[in-house]
């Protein structure tokens, strides 16, 4: 399919929109709803930092930083598209999907809403939402696709060493 890291992001997009819509106004902040028992939990808070709260009340860095990051998102898909890298491609559609839901969030409300909470025991994750997560797969993907990438070059290399050596009356061209 045709731009479908595009359709990606959209999809993302919409979803984290939807999702955090339905939080903000079905739910009041601090409001627990279980899931799972004690291990997930749909809650309702804001944040007006980055990943897991660092950062409060720096809004203009954020949107600054998040416009820079997604046209460059953007330029780095339009340059990458015609390699076909299915891994590399799929990540950036979900880290834009997601930078640009956050963004708007930041953008027009100065906060992000989040409602995903997951309890380990004693421990709880810090609280996000859709457009984390595509982020965090997306870049995975990204992870992925750099180290295969590295391993087909490693091939590579070493298949042309070995022609090199299987045929060494072969004059190199310089």
């Amino acid at each position: 399919m045709r731009y479908y890291y595009y359709w990606i992001a959209l999809f993302v997009f919409v979803v984290d929109f939807i999702t955090k819509k339905i939080i903000a106004t079905q739910l009041n902040l601090g409001d627990l709803i279980s899931v799972i028992g004690n291990f997930f939990y749909i809650t309702s808070h804001r944040n007006k930092g980055a990943a897991f709260g660092i950062l409060q009340e720096q809004r203009l860095f954020f949107i600054v930083i998040t416009v820079v990051i997604l046209a460059a998102i953007i330029w780095y898909i339009q340059t990458t598209r015609k390699l076909g890298k299915v891994w590399l491609l799929t990540g950036l559609g979900l880290v834009l999907g997601g930078a640009f839901g956050n963004f708007l969030d930041r953008a027009m409300y100065g906060e992000v809403v989040d409602f995903l909470l997951f309890n380990f025991g004693s421990y709880s994750f810090p609280i996000f939402n859709v457009a984390d997560s595509a982020i965090c797969v997306g870049v995975a993907l990204i992870l992925i696709d750099a180290l295969l990438t590295s391993k087909q070059e490693k091939q590579d290399q070493m298949r042309s060493e070995e022609d090199k050596e299987s045929n060494p009356n072969e004059q190199q061209t310089v």
